[in-house]
């Protein structure tokens, strides 16, 4: 008698019962306000002290506010700040930020004011990083060593979870980006109880720490490019299929520089020669690129996006390749920042060129190829490379090009060297 061999489909793991997800509420909400407002504050301090280094202070002097000098002592002084928070600090600032990514461990708590004020003075200097990676390390370090303290009997890893979701909620405005975010990290692990029951607690303080940063700061990713006329046509799936692939491939080859870059600065040793360093380097980039290409990239973005006709496709591609060479040089040196939001400059400015060299290549259909090239490339989250690209142009229609473009671009950076580094300066794959 034939026995059947036919593979079994694995049991549906139970449903996780009400009760034990009721008193997740409370804490996702604490921790999902708490999140934003900190994020908030940071980003605050820093864009003020930013509108003094980069405007009362240099007029004050009789210096151009982005002349190639001022720029030059700007970014060398923002290394020589943040190289004594890393020398001196009680923490000094964690461990090497080429290491870390944005699912964060959890750092001992005399490591977070070093981080933040690290943090604050490189926002506001101009290195080409963002907020995300230390923002999210200080909440996850916050959310656990209080959380711990105030509710014991919680299982400790709810704590750094629920501050992650809560700040990438606070970041991007919306809990999609944090659902889709652990969508992708549940991916293969064995889950107790349903998809929607571990994301449940996520989902809540991301949720809560979107509303929040909305209700406070009112931010927008829409750069408010022209909308993609009419439907779809086979020239725009044309054009996704050339600008992803394309901009993953330019993204590449900043991977493949990272691990070369950042051990030429770290053979100096000491914090007080790498980071000055990679400041002055900063600076010569900036007086190449121009003003546009220092900072995190996000205000610098909507410029380009008021006019996607107003430079020429050798401007967008200097603007490309410095602010490229700007965020590969401002993590290798050490500054403490993340690599998302300067990736969305890239990646626009890319998307542009394509459209100032073909101008058949609408604005938005460019952009938003860019970034979900460069954003593949460099962060390896395809939802949020997908969710990123298609918010920025606020599209619907465009959605469906832009899956299909993630599949040639996938194929090109899967399986590949990573733009984050062991602690033996090896790359991750």
């Amino acid at each position: 008698m034939a026995q059947d061999t036919a593979p079994q489909a694995p049991p549906t793991p139970p449903a996780t019962p009400a009760r034990a997800l009721l008193p997740l509420i409370l804490p996702a909400v604490v921790v999902g306000a708490g999140a934003s407002l900190l994020y908030e504050l940071v980003s605050g301090l820093a864009e003020r002290l930013q509108g003094v280094l980069w405007g009362p202070l240099p007029d004050a002097l009789g210096i151009g506010r982005y002349s190639v000098l001022w720029m030059l002592v700007m970014l060398t002084a923002t290394g020589i700040a943040v190289g004594l928070v890393v020398w001196l600090v009680p923490g000094h600032a964690g461990p090497d930020p080429a290491t870390l990514g944005m699912s964060a461990r959890v750092l001992p708590p005399v490591v977070l004011p070093s981080l933040l004020l690290a943090t604050a003075l490189m926002l506001a200097g101009g290195p080409s990083l963002g907020p995300e990676n230390p923002i999210i390390a200080v909440n996850v370090g916050l959310a656990f060593l209080l959380g711990r303290r105030l509710v014991p009997r919680m299982p400790g890893a709810v704590w750094p979870s629920l501050a992650e979701a809560a700040t990438i909620g606070a970041l991007f405005g919306t809990p999609v980006a944090a659902a889709l975010v652990f969508s992708e990290a549940l991916a293969g692990r064995q889950l107790k109880g349903a998809l929607w029951d571990n994301l449940f607690a996520p989902l809540a303080a991301g949720a809560v720490g979107a509303m929040t940063t909305n209700l406070v700061a009112h931010p927008t990713f829409d750069l408010g490019l022209p909308a993609v006329s009419g439907h779809p046509g086979w020239g725009d799936l044309s054009a996704v299929l050339v600008v992803a692939p394309l901009a993953a491939l330019f993204g590449m080859c900043a991977v493949y520089a990272f691990p070369f870059v950042h051990s030429v600065f770290w053979r100096l040793r000491h914090p007080m020669l790498i980071l000055p360093a990679g400041g002055f380097v900063l600076g010569l980039l900036g007086a190449l690129g121009g003003h546009l290409t220092l900072f995190k990239g996000l205000g610098e973005v909507e410029e380009l996006a008021k006019s996607p006709d107003g430079w020429t496709a050798g401007q967008f591609a200097t603007m490309t390749v410095v602010k490229l060479a700007a965020l590969v040089v401002s993590a290798a040196c050490g500054f403490r920042g993340g690599r998302v939001f300067p990736s969305v400059f890239i990646g626009s400015a890319f998307g542009l060129t394509a459209h100032a060299l073909v101008p058949g290549v609408q604005p938005a259909v460019g952009v938003a190829a860019g970034v979900l090239g460069m954003l593949l490339a460099v962060t390896r989250q395809g939802w949020v490379s997908l969710f990123t690209a298609a918010v920025l142009v606020a599209s619907p229609t465009i959605v469906a090009l832009l899956v299909i473009a993630s599949l040639p671009a996938w194929l090109l950076v899967t399986g590949r060297p990573q733009m984050q580094l062991h602690d033996d300066g090896t790359p991750i794959r």
